[in-house]
């Protein structure tokens, strides 16, 4: 069985974003911490049901909201970014992996819509 990239990176960055939520939450915030665990844990469990998807319109809905939900914790990064809740190293770290992930939807969006 073909190892499923975009599977892998958005588990891996789920990992490193409940890292993220714990190190917020040690530090007392609660608002910004609950917004990026939930966007940033979603991409992933969107692209696992994309994975059982029951159909091609089914999938592409699937993988667009994992791209939504990408783009959404991308801006909840640069908020934690400019609240200094983060630094610019981590936030470097952060964003290469989203910026990742959301070129691999984009190219899985365009490729199946083509091949509709």
């Amino acid at each position: 069985m073909r190892e499923n990239i975009i599977q892998q990176k958005s588990f891996d960055f789920a990992l490193l974003i409940i890292e993220l939520y714990k190190k917020l939450i040690k530090r007392n915030e609660f608002v910004l911490s609950k917004q990026i665990l939930r966007s940033g844990t979603s991409i992933g469990a969107n692209i696992e049901e994309s994975i059982g998807a029951q159909s091609r319109n089914d999938f592409i809905s699937k993988i667009s909201i994992s791209y939504k939900e990408a783009r959404e914790t991308e801006y909840w990064l640069k908020l934690l970014l400019g609240g200094k809740y983060i630094t610019q190293e981590e936030f470097n770290v952060y964003i290469e992996g989203i910026t990742i992930i959301l070129k691999l939807l984009t190219a899985i969006q365009k490729t199946t819509k083509e091949n509709r």
